[in-house]
Parts: structure tokens; C-alpha cells; sequence
């Protein structure tokens, strides 16, 4: 099923198109949720602790795909748009060869240098092996990872965003069978949880290149007319190149962020592993929303329909400010039972770090709303250069005061927490100002 975004009402077509996207990716999060609440309830808080970084680990690398897939994402919109075929093959063809070529790099990378990833994050010694037995199985998931995007990111970008929600509905619910198998009843420790993510990403990524192939033969099939041109990749690296690098900018920044916070201990990594789940959940649907929003935006800028993108910015921005303020007051009430869904009840001290950790970043969870959107908008308008000076800002600023403000006794970790939201603001900021600057230039 394909869907063009350039006709009836915004709101409705956008939403429509961004709801199971939504879904989707909170059915994604369930891998690392399950993970995460199955590691602490039955593993403890070690365990918990060393899975908890190697999610930050998991999530830069993925972060490398996810860029190059959704710029790539962005040029197919574009084509399609403008109803070219030929060049929206050829797009097809030049991403999947670049995506599987980064997807081996970065396979050999990680195998190689897994000693000195694990000395960059500043892993207690205690918490090494637990990590080392971790990030084996764990990394073997990357090739599932780049077939699960690239497939989604193609499909979306033809306005089809069911699918990809369906096949993540089965791996995400074959995953919490599988985690509870293997940890809760094989006891395979954290090697069992990583075995569980593992092949539920395979499920999921197989399935859709599989559907894919035989749903839109016209588009994968040889052509003699669309072949590998160089001209195409440079056209790919322009979007995903970009994209690529602000998604690994701000995942790099998160990184650096655990080494400190693994400064702290283990109940610091403890609560900041289970509380950055429930975090990353509760903003997930307007990260999603801005990406719906952007491919909403690249069909209508290839088409030049410049009154619609006038009219889906003023909508997506009421539409994500009002989620996330109501999605801010729910987990700021409930910050606490969220908490205890993965710790015990006896882990009190990890409880309220993790409290204090909701209560401070889950407060402002518009400001990350309005970044999202900025993001898609620069990456639609072909200015995904922005969107990494606005990365650059949104992450400098978090890892710069992180460091700063927890070496204050007045803050200590919570530093680290009151440093995200700031980081935020001052991105929103550039982003809104350049924007209003060079408006008339971007929608002409």
C-alpha cells in the first residue's frame, strides 16, 4: 500500500500516517524494555547496571543505521513525490549497497575493539565479564538492525507505515517470550536476554525485506534502466550523510554521558539504566511524530505544495507541544511506580535516583517535541546540515554541563540530569531563530 501525503486535511493525514509509526517504534522499545525489566527483576542490580551501558553502546551503533536509513528515507519521499521512478530506484539501490557496506564496517569495528569499549565506559571491574558476555551476542544483531531499517525507512516513505508496525508487533512480543525463556528459565544470564533482542531483530528484519521483495517487485527487481550510479550514492550521502552524523553526534553524546554516570557507581547506572527506558518511551511518539512529520513535509516539498508544509509545521507544533505536556505530567505523578516495575522495592536508593532523574528531564519533554520536529523540517527542506548544528548544540551543551554541574557537591548526579533539558533549549532556540530568519528562502 503506498500513500501520497500532498492531499486532504493535514491533521488527519499526518496523524494517520505518523500513529503507526508510533506503535511501532513503542514496540520497538520493548526490546530493551524487556531486557531491562527481566534482567533486574530476576539478575539483579549488577546485571542490570551492565546491561543498562551496553544500551548506550547498542543505541550509538544503531544510530549510524538509523541515519543513514531515514536520510535515505527523506530522498525516497522526494521521488516519490515527483513520481520519478527511475531515480527513486536507483535512490533504493545506492542506499541498500552503502547501509549493507557501514553495516559490515561496523561489525568488524566492534568485535575488535570490545576491550577498549568497555574501557571507555568506565565499567566497574565487577561488572566486565557480565558486560563482555553482553556485547558478543548483542553486536551479531547489527545486520538484522540495518535490514529492519532500510525496509521501514522505504516503505514509510511511500506513505506505508503499517507494515513495518506489524512486524515489529511479532518480534517485539517473540522477544518477551524469549527473554523470560532464557533468563527466567534456561538462566543464560545476560547472554540469554541478548540472545532473546537478537533474534527477535532477525524476525523482524528478514520479514519485512522479504514482504517487501515480493510486495513492490517494481521497485527492487533489476531494471536496465536504473543501475548503481555514483551519482546516486553522492545524492544519498547528501541527505544520510548528514543524518547520519547527527544521529551518531547525539548518540555519541549520550555515550560519554554513561562513562560519567558509571563514575558514580552502581546504583547510579542502575536507576539511570531502568529510568532512560522509561524516558526514552515517553518521548518515543513525538520522536516518531517528527519523523512522520518530515516525510510528510519531503512529499510536499518535491511536489511544491509550499502553502500545505506552511500548514503541517503550524500543526505538528500544536499537535507535539500538547502530547508532550500532558506526557509530562503523568510520568512526573507516577515517576516512582514506574521506577519499581524494574527494581525491587528493597533497591530504595535506586528508586529515588531514578525518581529524581524523571522528575527533572520529564518536566520539559516539549522542548525535545519541538527539536524532533526541527530536525525532520531542516532534514525535508534538504538542510540536514542544521540539524547537525542543532545536534551539536542540544549535545555539547548536555555533555559539557553533565561534567560540570556533578563535579558541584550541590548537584552530584543530578547534574548530569539537569543538564539535558538545558541542552534542549538552546537548540529549540537556534533552530525556531534560523528558521524565522530564512523562512521565505526555505518554503518559497
Amino acid at each position: 500500500m503506498e500513500q501520497e501525503l500532498t492531499h486532504g486535511p493535514v491533521m488527519k493525514t499526518m496523524l494517520r500516517f505518523a500513529v503507526p509509526m508510533i506503535l511501532g517504534d513503542l514496540l520497538q522499545q520493548c526490546y530493551n524494555i524487556a531486557d531491562t525489566l527481566i534482567v533486574g527483576r530476576f539478575l539483579g542490580e549488577n546485571a542490570l547496571a551492565a546491561v543498562g551501558s551496553a544500551f548506550s553502546l547498542m543505541t550509538f551503533l544503531t544510530s549510524i543505521l538509523l541515519g543513514l536509513a531515514m536520510g535515505s528515507g527523506t530522498v525516497f519521499s522526494i521521488r516519490f513525490g515527483q513520481k520519478n521512478n527511475i531515480a527513486l530506484k536507483e535512490g533504493i539501490l545506492a542506499s541498500f549497497t552503502l547501509l549493507g557496506i557501514v553495516t559490515v564496517i561496523l561489525n568488524i569495528l566492534v568485535f575488535a575493539g570490545m576491550n577498549r569499549i568497555i574501557w571507555f565506559l568506565r565499567i566497574p571491574d565487577q561488572l566486565v565479564g557480565m558486560m563482555k558476555d553482553y556485547l558478543l551476542v548483542i553486536f551479531s544483531g547489527l545486520t538484522g538492525i540495518f535490514l529492519y531499517n532500510f525496509f521501514a525507512s522505504l516503505l514509510r516513505s511511500l506513505g506505508n507505515s503499517i507494515v513495518p508496525l506489524a512486524f515489529l508487533a511479532v518480534s517485539a512480543g517473540l522477544n518477551i517470550v524469549l527473554d523470560l525463556w532464557f533468563v527466567a528459565v534456561l538462566n543464560y544470564g545476560v547472554a540469554g536476554a541478548a540472545w532473546a533482542t537478537v533474534i527477535s531483530q532477525y524476525v523482524s528484519g528478514i520479514g519485512i525485506a522479504v514482504y517487501t521483495w515480493f510486495k513492490f517487485p517494481h521497485l527492487l527487481r533489476r531494471d536496465k534502466k536504473a543501475r548503481l550510479r555514483l551519482s546516486r550514492i553522492k545524492e544519498i550521502l547528501s541527505f544520510s550523510g548528514l543524518t547520519c552524523l547527527q544521529q551518531s553526534i547525539m548518540n555519541l553524546g549520550i555515550l560519554a554521558v554513561q562513562g560519567l554516570v558509571n563514575s558514580f557507581g552502581t546504583t547510579v547506572m542502575a536507576s539511570f539504566a531502568a529510568a532512560v527506558k522509561i524516558d526514552a518511551f515517553a518521548y518515543l511518539p513525538v520522536q516518531d511524530f517528527g519523523n512522520a512529520f518530515s516525510i510528510f513535509i519531503a512529499q510536499n516539498f518535491g511536489a511544491g505544495k509550499t502553502e500545505r508544509i506552511r500548514k503541517g509545521i503550524r500543526t505538528a507544533v500544536l499537535t507535539s507541544v500538547s502530547f508532550s505536556l500532558a506526557v509530562s505530567l503523568a510520568v512526573f505523578i507516577f515517576a516512582e511506580p514506574l521506577m519499581s516495575l524494574f527494581i525491587n522495592a528493597g533497591e530504595t536508593a535506586v528508586i529515588a535516583e531514578g525518581v529524581r532523574y524523571l522528575r527533572i528531564e520529564g518536566t520539559f519533554y516539549a522542548l525535545i517535541g519541538i527539536l524532533f520536529l526541527l530536525y525532520g523540517l531542516y532534514r525535508a527542506l534538504g538542510r540536514p546540515g542544521m540539524s547537525v548544528v542543532l545536534t551539536v548544540m542540544s549535545l555539547g551543551t548536555r555533555v559539557a554541563l553533565a561534567y560540570a554541574l556533578s563535579a558541584l557537591p550541590f548537584f552530584g548526579a543530578a547534574g548530569i540530569w539537569w543538564s539535558v533539558p538545558i541542552g534542549w533549549f538552546l537548540a529549540d532556540l537556534l533552530g525556531i531563530s534560523w528558521f524565522l530568519a530564512k523562512r521565505k528562502k526555505l518554503v518559497a
